[in-house]
């Protein structure tokens, strides 16, 4: 089992562009919609949970997804699986400091335009799914209202503890027809190591590296966009020009944005920069995996009492209108710049939606549109 959630989790490692937003779609297609690994709902609990934890949103539901499938050993395959593509190229591209070719760089203006076709299509599945009343309708149009207008950390964190509020005070979702029987508590052992490496971090322990990166990890909310600026306030030694190509380089390639540590840690120990990019990588995703770890279970029997279940739906019509938000700003933004880029997103829409094509078929349609459209 092991070996199989890794190759899945390798798959779209490969082939997952776009942000977060974008990898949860491709993780709904996949592992809800294909594999039937898990149920909407359940999909939907492990988002809504990755919102108020600091970290990587979408490698945290990875995580989550293969501990659901596995336990522990599932959710570090998932991991694994996930990071390793983006990891490798960030190493090569910190000891190389290769300009891409033109080519290559039509390819990933194709796989951007994929990545567009993915989430409208997760959006408006889960829009279905999880936006069935009026209340919850109104609650996605809110939170997608609100961080158009304000695209910031602090506004989607307000917009969450909003719901939280909002749910607890006026029921979203009727109260289940048995009580919880689970006695699942949260891991008290995996949130003391989580508290004991934050501590000691300000030790500069294990080492210095891993400690500055493992504190960025721990303290930012908001996914890959916000890591940057936490970055560079807290790793010494790296130029700002460095930063600004890392952050290029990790919304260029597959995979999770928090990668970009796998290009500051091969920059900052330059003598050994295999190893670096390793404890940099690690020490900056472990925190949110941690703490998924902890609270997944205890989040799930908390959702089966009628207060969280209510919170639990405004939560995940929220995250539609996360999605819907992110859909526009940074996705659409950073993908379509033409009337033939409008065009090729609206034909691979239809298709996705009409023909059913295999999402690989649909992957490399783009990649050749992407080719020849750069060419023209």
């Amino acid at each position: 089992m092991f070996l199989k959630i890794f190759y899945q989790f390798l798959l779209l490692g490969c082939t997952s562009f776009g942000g977060p937003a974008a990898h949860l779609g491709f993780f709904k297609k996949h592992f809800v919609d294909n594999l039937k690994w898990l149920s909407n709902e359940r999909y939907a609990s492990m988002i809504s949970l990755s919102q108020i934890l600091p970290g990587p949103g979408s490698s945290q539901v990875g995580f989550a997804i293969g501990l659901e499938k596995a336990g522990i050993l599932g959710g570090i395959a998932a991991f694994l699986g996930f990071t390793l593509p983006s990891f490798l190229l960030m190493i090569m591209l910190a000891l190389t400091a290769e300009q891409l070719s033109g080519t290559a760089l039509n390819v990933i203006d194709g796989l951007k335009l994929f990545a567009v076709v993915i989430v409208a299509d997760a959006v408006l599945s889960m829009a279905k799914s999880f936006c069935k009343t009026t209340a919850l309708k109104f609650v996605a149009f809110f939170a997608t209202f609100t961080l158009l207008m304000l695209p910031n950390l602090s506004a989607q964190l307000g917009v969450l503890m909003v719901l939280v509020v909002a749910g607890y005070f006026y029921s979203f979702s009727n109260a289940p027809t048995k009580p919880s029987q689970s006695k699942s508590q949260i891991n008290w052992s995996v949130f003391a190591l989580f508290i004991g490496l934050f501590a000691l971090t300000f030790a500069a322990l294990p080492n210095q590296l891993f400690a500055e990166f493992y504190q960025a990890g721990a303290l930012v909310f908001g996914g890959g966009h916000v890591v940057l600026p936490l970055l560079q306030t807290s790793v010494e030694g790296v130029a700002q020009e460095t930063f600004l190509t890392a952050y290029a380089a990790a919304q260029a390639i597959p995979g999770p944005m928090f990668t970009i540590a796998s290009f500051l840690g091969a920059v900052v120990d330059n003598t050994h920069p295999i190893l670096g990019a390793a404890i940099a990588t690690l020490a900056i995703f472990l925190p949110g995996l941690l703490l998924m770890w902890a609270f997944n279970q205890q989040w799930q029997s908390l959702i089966a009492l009628p207060r969280f279940a209510s919170i639990s739906a405004a939560l995940n019509a929220g995250v539609v209108g996360i999605l819907a938000a992110a859909f526009y700003q940074p996705i659409w933004l950073s993908a379509v710049h033409s009337l033939l880029d409008i065009i090729a997103v609206v034909l691979g829409f239809v298709a996705l939606k009409w023909l059913k094509p295999a999402i690989w078929q649909l992957l490399i349609a783009f990649m050749v549109f992407g080719v020849i459209a750069g060419s023209v």
